[in-house]
């Protein structure tokens, strides 16, 4: 659900602007409206700086993780800002030796088969009128022509392999190399001195860990700086957008904070001396952040629904409601009861592992997942591609290849009808029932033909007596829903206008519904192909197999190929599962639940090294 929200308007001096913002920020109740806001080129280094300081925390996560306990003795930066500028100076010179390593090893490869030479012998050469020319031909052409560019110059070959040969031409100061082959600049050195000094560099990089140690050992420090740097940014987006009043003496601000933690903001704005608020309650036109009060198990798909928006304040918050569908579907698309227990082991170990609240939510949403996913794969008899059913005769498993096509279609029908009913219950809640009626007659005429024609489609035995497709019960239903939605969508307009809108509305819902309903084919199929993919594996793991051999061979030939096959297919397949219900979810779900979209999300003025609750 949406949490309520109290709007505050408030009048204050603006000498008393910062302090004001640092009790807020104590406080952490209230967000603050910076809508508007453009960055200066001081606001933008001070951006850039945020990123650099996030950045630089991960990085030590990473190099703690490689050098473990190499940070215990080293001494500490005096200040985070400190920290934070040895990371970068450090980085910056890490990253010009890994270039320089990179460059180096390229070149040692190109030089490696011209052997060991000295670039400065040749130099005194040049200077004494003799010059070498460093060439490549393939081989063909080098024994062709060996013996006529012998005549012309003096050629000595280097090195072959099966394709090209390199040579060298020896040829007077001044003289022109005509030949059918690649030349390349003279080299400055050979393979051995760029090995050198790639150890050179390598020796660098080792070097700098001690720098690295350094700013780990700073690391408190260097998060007690990127908190500061982000609460400044807060202070610089607040001042920057605040309205200023009586020739900049007065500052109005327009603050939210969750209705339920209201009283302490009020406890602290009465409490401030100079202060004058207002407090109301949003109105439609204002743009009110969105903060989403969930029960534990909707608050693990909140991620899913942030990926592309959250709700509307005044609307509904469809997370609730598309949840179970979203775990139903990412089980439908992976069925397979083996790969199910795989994602449930792993999403078991990282409940117990990790204590981020955001990877909790991750690992409980991995969990439910893989839960509904082994249940689905048990109830079709899939394990790892085998069918349970040569194994289990006397268990009815589910024949999803033969049966689930129909049902997928259906259970896009569902959806889509639930999510009218949401749409229809949402409008009634805000405006009233008059509102509703455009949305109820299509509801109705979807739903009558839904039972009556799409019912016996699924199961002849599926027929409720007195209403088919020809009953006479069916047609007042289709009756009563065209005359809402063509006659009353709209509340106060002429009814020609409004016949012409529904009609309208009417071609429009119905081709939607049809690309609408045939989306929900992608459970079937997804299921379907990652079944099939993984058959194909075993089959081939086992086709691999010599006939007669004994249970190590079997072993030592299958296993590799179950692995590697069965890898793949978990990993692409839980990619589909997890991709394509979402796209069910906001294409055909929202857009029949009426889902509107808010501008921002509820986040308070705080201190930067708490999070909110």
């Amino acid at each position: 659900m949406i949490a309520r929200m109290s709007k505050y308007e408030v009048v204050l001096f603006a000498a008393q602007r910062e302090d004001f913002i640092a009790r807020l920020r104590e406080l952490g109740l209230v967000d603050i409206t910076v809508s508007g806001w453009e960055p200066t080129e001081e606001d933008r280094q001070l951006l850039l700086d945020i990123e650099g300081s996030g950045k630089a925390l991960d990085f030590l996560g990473t190099w703690r993780a490689e050098h473990d306990g190499a940070a215990a003795g080293a001494a500490p930066c005096a200040s985070g800002r400190e920290a934070y500028a040895l990371y970068q100076k450090t980085q910056a010179a890490a990253a010009a030796a890994r270039a320089e390593i990179g460059r180096l090893e390229k070149l040692a490869e190109e030089l490696r088969p011209w052997g060991a030479f000295d670039a400065e012998h040749g130099a005194a050469l040049a200077e004494n009128g003799i010059v070498l020319h460093y060439l490549t031909a393939s081989a063909s052409t080098f024994d062709k022509e060996a013996a006529a560019w012998n005549e012309r110059y003096t050629i000595a070959e280097i090195h072959r392999t099966e394709s090209t040969v390199r040579f060298v031409a020896v040829t007077k100061q001044g003289e022109e190399v005509n030949l059918d082959a690649q030349e390349m600049k003279a080299p400055q050195m050979d393979a051995a001195e760029a090995e050198r000094r790639i150890a050179a560099e390598e020796a660098k990089l080792q070097a700098l860990d001690a720098d690295f140690a350094r700013v780990a050992a700073s690391e408190a420090a260097l998060k007690g700086y990127a908190a500061g740097l982000r609460e400044r940014l807060q202070e610089v987006r607040v001042e920057a957008t605040a309205e200023r009043a009586a020739d900049g003496t007065l500052v109005i601000l327009e603050g939210w904070a969750e209705t339920a933690t209201s009283e302490r903001v009020d406890r602290m704005l009465d409490a401030y001396p100079d202060v004058v608020y207002i407090k109301s309650d949003p109105t439609p036109e204002d743009d009110t952040p969105v903060k989403l009060r969930n029960n534990r198990f909707a608050r693990i798909f909140e991620m899913i629904g942030d990926m592309y928006a959250r709700p509307k304040y005044g609307t509904l918050d469809l997370t609730p409601f598309f949840a179970p569908f979203y775990m139903l579907f990412f089980g439908i698309c992976l069925n397979d009861a083996g790969y199910g227990l795989v994602l449930l082991l792993a999403g078991v170990a990282m409940l117990a592992k990790v204590r981020e609240p955001m990877m909790r939510r991750a690992a409980w949403f991995a969990t439910l997942c893989a839960l509904s996913t082994t249940l689905f794969g048990l109830f079709c008899g899939s394990f790892f591609g085998l069918s349970l059913g040569q194994y289990f005769p006397s268990i009815p498993f589910f024949d999803f290849q033969g049966k689930f096509f129909s049902i997928a279609l259906a259970i896009g029908v569902v959806q889509i009808l639930f999510g009218l009913v949401l749409n229809i219950w949402t409008t009634v809640r805000s405006f009233g029932w008059k509102y509703a009626y455009g949305t109820l007659g299509w509801f109705v005429i979807l739903l009558s033909g839904s039972v009556a024609a799409g019912l016996p489609m699924l199961d002849e035995g599926w027929v409720i007596p007195g209403f088919t497709a020809s009953s006479p019960a069916f047609y007042g239903a289709l009756a009563v829903g065209a005359a809402l939605m063509l006659l009353l969508n709209t509340p106060g307009r002429n009814p020609l206008i409004n016949v012409g809108a529904g009609l309208w509305n009417l071609y429009n819902n119905t081709t939607g519904l049809l690309s609408d309903v045939l989306s929900y084919i992608r459970l079937f199929a997804i299921g379907l192909s990652g079944g099939v993919l993984a058959v194909v594996f075993n089959s081939l793991a086992t086709g691999f197999v010599p006939e007669g051999a004994n249970i190590v061979v079997r072993l030592l030939v299958m296993v590799p190929i179950l692995l590697i096959g069965h890898g793949i297919n978990l990993f692409m397949s839980t990619i589909s599962s997890f991709v394509h219900p979402m796209r069910l979810t906001f294409v055909e779900f929202y857009k029949n639940a009426g889902f509107e979209m808010a501008t921002r999300p509820f986040d308070p003025i705080r201190k930067m090294d708490k999070e909110i609750e």
